[in-house]
């Protein structure tokens, strides 16, 4: 069994010395200070991925999610435009040779505002928009145009409970993206039994146009399935065909650590059992709170 994990867009460690990725702005400080403003602060977030890569080298960490909010307000402009253009290009193009000389994986997931299912043109239009730049940042750093630099979304809008519906406008809005989004776009299983689980996906969505299923296990856990995790997990790795697939995994907080929390998606600050991949080779992104030092501690306790 070879199990490759990973963790998602901030380093609790290097977030304490003040390197991180997501530095913002207020929508009115934005108004106010400019293109010049919100370039500045994207710079440094690139800086810092830099940092950040680095640092998992150094820590042999292989798996690795860019936070979506590398560019602040990015909805508002074209990368172009920003004046530091030229230099971030620059120091994307180093973070992505840095990780393709050293075989750090690299993926974005970006927000469940990224609904292609919706029925709504407007909503599609920003999904669309959205999922491309993701995409561009990807170009920009030299990324793979397949499912090695993947960009991972759920389905999205389930129209009203007619979840057949939703994977025809799925499958049709699919074809407006740009051809290395197409290229790089996943689907992850629902945590809700009244959405889409990893079948559905798989007889709806992969059979029609090919996008492979990201299998989250904790999702599965949540509600009745129409599989079981055996089953769920085959389909699942099957889409991948000749690419390691990249799963997720979290336990949750409501079971393990904290009786009191409301709901039982959320996710736990470390892990209490181990993930099954029944010997199959995965690329696990693990989605605990306490981020690496989750991933050292699930190495200790379950490697």
């Amino acid at each position: 069994m070879f199990i490759n994990l990973g963790y998602a867009c901030i380093n609790m460690q290097l977030r304490d010395k003040n390197v991180f990725c997501s530095r913002t702005a207020r929508k009115k400080t934005y108004e106010e200070k400019g293109l010049s403003y919100v370039g500045e602060l994207a710079l440094n977030n690139c800086k810092d991925l830099y940092v950040v890569l680095k640092w998992n080298k150094e820590n042999n960490i292989s798996l690795f999610r860019i936070t979506s909010n590398l560019f602040p307000w990015a909805s508002e402009y074209i990368l172009q435009d920003l004046p530091q253009y030229k230099e971030i290009s620059k120091v994307l193009k180093i973070c992505g040779d840095f990780a393709k000389e050293n075989n750090i994986r690299l993926s974005f997931h970006p927000g469940q505002f990224n609904c292609l299912s919706s029925e709504k043109d407007y909503v599609v239009k920003n999904a669309v928009q959205d999922l491309n730049h993701h995409s561009e940042i990807f170009d920009l750093m030299g990324m793979p145009r397949n499912h090695n630099a993947k960009i991972n979304i759920h389905m999205g809008s389930t129209c009203g409970g007619e979840l057949q519906k939703a994977a025809d406008n799925f499958c049709r809005n699919f074809h407006l993206l740009d051809e290395g989004t197409m290229s790089r776009l996943t689907i992850e299983n629902d945590d809700k039994p009244a959405m889409f689980s990893t079948k559905f996906i798989y007889d709806n969505v992969y059979k029609r146009i090919g996008t492979p299923i990201v299998f989250d296990a904790h999702h599965f856990e949540l509600g009745p399935q129409d599989a079981d995790y055996s089953d769920s997990f085959f389909m699942a790795y099957e889409t991948w065909q000749n690419i390691v697939p990249t799963f997720h995994y979290s336990n949750s907080k409501k079971t393990y650590e904290d009786p009191t929390c409301r709901v039982y998606t959320a996710h736990s600050d470390f892990y209490y059992k181990p993930f099954i991949s029944f010997g199959k080779r995965v690329d696990l992104m693990l989605e605990a709170k306490y981020k690496e030092k989750a991933l050292f501690k699930y190495k200790k306790d379950f490697l």
